[in-house]
């Protein structure tokens, strides 16, 4: 078939991923691209659940405030999740496909504790959230070297939001300096 009878003007050429998805990437872009969105929303999805348990399970004299921060940063957090796996899409690519999938791919640890305090629940969230900004960071340089820029774009405000939870928590673990805590 021609390019005229695909409807492209001269001088246009599209690739078509395995999924019949026309996009002009390189097939290793796209798979290298998807594959990293693949394990990062496995990451987010992760993150989610052992965010929104923390928020469950939250207890101490700073209930109210933290219980209320964690409950913010999961709703940022899951926000995330339906673009990630639709620009895996756009591309081409595929996203995931059960729990057993995130559970292979996260890199977030689990805890299933009965009981964790507060600053622990903040401090091991500020650490994965601090990872997660990482593996952002590693998949927006396939993008770069991709010429993915739209996915770039996408990765790049995720990488601020989890930048500003991470600081977050950190200064909510801080001592306060007035003693007045």
């Amino acid at each position: 078939m021609s390019n005229k009878s695909k409807g492209l003007t001269a001088g246009e050429a599209h690739v078509h991923t395995y999924l019949g998805t026309p996009t002009d990437l390189k097939k290793e872009a796209v798979e290298g691209i998807s594959a990293g969105l693949r394990s990062v929303l496995a990451d987010v999805f992760a993150l989610y659940i052992k965010t929104k348990n923390f928020h469950w399970h939250m207890s101490g004299r700073h209930f109210r405030d933290f219980h209320l921060l964690l409950d913010e940063q999961s709703d940022q957090i899951f926000a995330m999740t339906d673009p990630l796996a639709e620009r895996a899409r756009k591309l081409g690519g595929t996203t995931l496909h059960s729990i057993g999938e995130i559970s292979r791919l996260t890199k977030v640890a689990d805890n299933d504790a009965l009981y964790v305090t507060p600053e622990d629940m903040l401090a091991e969230l500020r650490e994965d959230n601090l990872a997660l900004t990482g593996r952002l960071r590693a998949v927006h340089a396939i993008c770069d070297e991709g010429g993915d820029v739209a996915t770039a774009s996408l990765l790049e405000n995720w990488i601020d939001e989890t930048e500003r939870r991470t600081w977050f928590l950190f200064e909510s673990t801080r001592p306060s300096f007035g003693g007045n805590d």
